[in-house]
């Protein structure tokens, strides 16, 4: 009887171990399911669908867009007007060709050729009008706008064209009537207006080294960066119901703060990413929870993009290694909280670990959302 009792409270104590064993696993794997479903990982990279929402094809080769496949990316290429007419109609049919063998994978946004020769005349506009009206009738979803009005376009007295000139109502009526979004880039980094060696990121200081016709420090005559964000804000006060998408988080790259405060005074524009990722990881350096807080409280109105271009100069291993690298570094950037350093700057910082639906809305969503992709 006694080694019965014994046996029994044996019994009972492993009964009772067993139990609080299986209770230990099942919260475990609670929190790992959880953290499952409110964030990403690393690895989770390939599976996600995510669209690179500023890039340039230049190209019909479709080595980018194969890359672009195998990491589930959709492409939306865009056109610039570099004031040559003739290789603006060529990024046309590259945009074109590349939309038309990859439905549903690239989209494409059009552009116009802005020739000051006949500014300010109804037929300028007229022209103009007409020929978007037949790039656009090829199945653009925007129409973009570049950094030449306010930058080097001048009318007949010298005076700098700014975007929010009102001899550009006609073409922004136009565009507003055929109920697309404009996406601007207009004015540059701010660091554009100093020397070389006081910017902060490589990225800048390299591209205005290469192109000092646009590095502004060295010509204090032309518009000045407020100047710059001054007219794009007043074109956004002009034109309410213009949807308008900034690129190159809206030349605000510098300062969340500022970006957040023309996101909540204009409900209608959104910003990209593109080339000034590095900014926000910058700024991640003192201050990540402030960059985090910013990615979640905006969580609608930022799009992930690259500036990314192709024009198949380069050899495709190359350039898909390249571009992969670019797309798993962003990656690993909004969706881990691991150390990382920049080739652009000194210093290590933490990545944001943004919540999966803030990713998915940077990544996807907002994209289709803001472009009216049609998937």
């Amino acid at each position: 009887m006694f080694y019965e009792q014994i046996i029994i409270f044996i019994t009972r104590i492993r009964f009772v171990a067993m139990k609080k064993l299986f209770f230990v696993i099942l919260f475990a794997a609670i929190i790992v399911s959880g953290c499952k479903t409110n964030f990403y990982f690393e690895d989770d990279f390939e599976n996600v669908p995510k669209i690179d929402a500023h890039v340039h094809i230049e190209s019909d080769d479709g080595v980018f867009e194969e890359q672009a496949a195998t990491d589930n990316f959709i492409l939306l290429t865009l056109n610039v007007d570099t004031s040559d007419s003739t290789g603006l109609r060529k990024q046309f049919d590259y945009a074109v060709n590349s939309f038309r063998k990859h439905p549903g994978k690239v989209f494409f946004g059009v552009s116009f050729y802005f020739d000051t020769a006949g500014w300010e005349t109804g037929e300028w506009s007229r022209k103009i009008i007409s020929q978007l009206d037949r790039d656009i009738s090829e199945g653009a979803v925007t129409v973009k706008i570049w950094k030449n009005i306010g930058m080097t376009l001048r009318d007949r007295t010298g005076k700098f064209i700014m975007v929010d000139d009102p001899g550009l109502d006609p073409i922004v009526n136009f565009i507003k009537s055929k109920n697309l979004p404009i996406t601007g880039h207009l004015g540059e980094p701010r660091n554009c207006w100093l020397p070389l060696d006081k910017m902060t990121v490589s990225s800048d200081s390299s591209y205005f080294a290469r192109h000092p016709q646009y590095h502004m420090y060295l010509h204090p005559d032309y518009p000045s960066y407020e100047d710059q964000i001054n007219a794009r804000d007043h074109f956004l006060e002009k034109n309410p119901d213009l949807t308008f998408i900034g690129c190159h988080l809206g030349s605000l790259e510098w300062n969340v703060d500022s970006l957040a405060k023309r996101l909540d005074k204009y409900p209608n524009m959104a910003v990209d990413m593109s080339a000034r990722i590095c900014h926000l990881q910058y700024q991640t350096l003192t201050d990540r929870k402030k960059v985090r807080d910013f990615c979640i409280k905006y969580q609608d109105r930022l799009l992930y993009g690259t500036d990314t271009g192709y024009s198949g100069s380069k050899k495709s291993d190359d350039f898909k290694k390249g571009i992969h690298k670019t797309w798993t570094d962003d990656w690993r950037y909004f969706s881990t909280s691991f150390e990382m350093t920049s080739d652009k700057f000194k210093g290590k910082f933490a990545g944001l670990k943004l919540p999966r639906k803030v990713v998915d809305k940077i990544y996807y969503q907002n994209a289709i959302k803001w472009y009216k992709f049609n998937l």
